[in-house]
């Protein structure tokens, strides 16, 4: 059964905003006080680290950016400028058979792929490693990393798709414990084909595109 949920769209945040905005939004959904909630954000440059033991260790030369450990799954990434990260919020319903977080996993990566088919772009899988993925076997790169977390059933933190992120960041750390090589962005890989095909690619358009994807995948659709 489909279920309603409300998108808000937040633009450029500080990570440590959203992220507190995120946990309230847990507790209150957890006590049945507001409906599922889509946050859709830009960060200011950081990075990330998840609960992956080794993901200290993939932090390399962080600079003046700020280094932030947090609940999700995974090991460390970047957020920034030109990266649209989606956050859902939701209460993972027994009665509907939504309670295997794997299948959410899942269901993540489908919107994301979904989204990229309609710009062009052929993404799909990489077997054993979660997130979004494009090219043949001899150039693999990785276009969205996906980490969340859960707390009674209600899930938290999301997925970090690259639009036109500057990917030079990804070289002060590992990403997902990978050499920083495998990052790409969609504009990256529109560009390989028609450089001004990259160049017009907006993170807002992808933005609506994405929440529409998610939305189907999930079940929700905008109060």
């Amino acid at each position: 059964m489909t279920q309603l949920w409300s998108i808000v769209e937040l633009g450029q945040q500080p990570y440590r905003a959203v992220w507190d905005r995120q946990l309230a939004l847990v507790t209150a959904r957890q006590a049945q006080e507001v409906a599922d909630t889509l946050l859709l954000v830009q960060h200011d440059h950081v990075f990330t680290l998840g609960r992956s033991r080794a993901a200290e260790q993939n932090v390399l030369a962080p600079g003046d950016v700020e280094v932030i450990g947090i609940e999700r799954g995974g090991d460390v990434t970047y957020h920034g400028p030109g990266q649209l990260v989606a956050y859902p919020i939701v209460l993972l319903r027994q009665e509907d058979g939504e309670r295997d977080l794997h299948k959410y996993l899942r269901n993540l990566e489908e919107a994301v792929i979904r989204t990229c088919a309609r710009f062009g772009l052929e993404t799909d899988r990489e077997p054993g490693k979660t997130g979004v993925w494009i090219g043949p076997p001899e150039r693999r790169k990785k276009l969205c990393s996906i980490g969340i977390a859960c707390r009674k059933w209600v899930t938290f933190h999301g997925l970090a798709l690259n639009v036109s992120t500057d990917l030079a960041y990804f070289h002060r750390i590992n990403p997902c414990g990978f050499d920083a090589d495998v990052m790409s962005s969609m504009a990256a890989e529109l560009s390989l084909r028609d450089p001004e095909a990259g160049q017009r690619l907006d993170v807002a358009s992808v933005q609506r595109a994405l929440a529409e994807e998610l939305g189907h995948t999930l079940g929700r659709r905008a109060d």
